[in-house]
């Protein structure tokens, strides 16, 4: 079977996985990348700081990373949704900058502290662009490439399992289902039974805003029998406590099996981080526990209420990213509200409903951390 023998190669002395890696296999990730992630972490999805001229700003752009390692995330995810899928664009050309700028700045942190963190590259297109991006991912330092595949609308089941495989034997791969409200396809129990298949798929953002689309991941992963191996992440905004919380039961070859989903890949989180972190602490430390306290689930649905407002929800989502920008904008991170695509901006209301939750909500916000480092990170 494929899972036995992602198994065996992440035991193999370094010297001969790389040459049975040469000889045409999947290459996986060191064993601490895999540890970290299977340990629950946070990963802010990070966000793309603009001039006013509409060119990446070095500075905003580094204090961004800065924050979020400071904040306690021990992954990071750039060249994905939050970071603008334009970045692509030629008329941009801003993908290997952003990430070029990301690594070194996380790369000198994990130095200075003595820490690790785990590297996530967005990974888009159809064929040829998915593979030159995932190998530009590779050779940059990143971790692990997280593939959309909504640029492939068309293709059934198999041929989307064979293009992320395809992608997977240049880096070790994290499934993606991203909401359709913002560009995602629907995804079969079958798809993503046979993508677990695939050695060195790590883990998987559950991200369609959904329950039932939620459950058909998680059925997959357990009937594919890897259900010890992959790592599963929330990107439900809108449900991210209830995510943490919940330990989901599948029946399999007669084998009850239990899958938890352990940490957060969300946009979301690439503002407050510094109580994302806390947050997901919390959640871990109830894993052990039978029963839930109250007070979690009534956190769960503030915390979906700041993500409505954040996320605007009420006008199908098309202030997602400005509605992060907005409160990093307001801790003095960001410069402006910019987004790529000049259509993109904050709804009306939008600004109104992202104070309200602010003041509702003084617990799950961070700007008294953030005044007191930002200059720091901003240096």
């Amino acid at each position: 079977m494929e899972s036995s023998k992602a198994s065996s190669l992440t035991s193999l002395p370094s010297s001969q996985k790389k040459a049975t890696l040469e000889n045409g296999s999947y290459p996986m990730p060191a064993n601490w990348v895999v540890e970290t992630l299977r340990a629950g972490i946070a990963i802010p999805a990070h966000p793309l700081a603009l001039t006013d001229q509409l060119k990446l700003d070095d500075r905003k752009q580094r204090g961004l990373s800065r924050y979020y390692h400071a904040a306690g995330a021990k992954g990071l995810a750039v060249g994905v949704h939050t970071t603008q899928f334009e970045i692509r664009q030629p008329k941009h050309a801003l993908l290997q900058p952003v990430l070029e700028l990301a690594q070194e700045t996380i790369r000198a942190c994990d130095e200075k502290q003595g820490r690790k963190t785990v590297l996530i590259a967005g990974v888009c297109g159809a064929a040829r662009q998915a593979i030159e991006e995932a190998r530009l991912a590779r050779e940059l330092g990143y971790h692990l490439g997280m593939i959309s595949l909504s640029a492939l609308p068309d293709l059934d089941d198999r041929a989307l399992v064979e293009h992320c495989r395809a992608i997977a034997h240049e880096i070790p791969i994290f499934g993606f289902y991203l909401q359709t409200a913002v560009g995602g396809r629907k995804l079969s129990v079958d798809f993503w039974r046979s993508l677990a298949l695939i050695p060195n798929l790590i883990g998987i953002k559950i991200a369609p805003f959904d329950r039932y689309k939620t459950l058909d991941v998680l059925q997959a992963v357990a009937e594919s029998g890897r259900g010890d191996e992959i790592v599963l992440y929330t990107g439900n905004d809108d449900n991210i406590v209830l995510d943490l919380l919940t330990r989901y039961t599948f029946r399999n070859n007669d084998r009850l099996q239990s899958l938890r989903i352990v940490g957060g890949l969300l946009g979301h989180w690439a503002c407050w981080t510094k109580r994302a972190v806390e947050l997901l602490e919390k959640c871990k430390q109830t894993w052990d526990q039978p029963d839930v306290a109250s007070e979690l689930l009534t956190l769960a649905g503030q915390v979906t209420d700041c993500n409505a407002a954040l996320f605007d929800a009420k006008n199908d989502f098309h202030g997602c990213i400005p509605g992060v920008h907005y409160v990093l904008q307001q801790q003095g991170l960001l410069a402006n509200l910019h987004c790529l695509d000049p259509q993109v901006g904050l709804s009306p209301g939008q600004r109104e409903e992202i104070n309200r939750v602010r003041a509702a909500y003084p617990h799950l916000i961070d700007d008294l951390f953030v005044a007191e480092n930002r200059d720091v990170w901003l240096a």
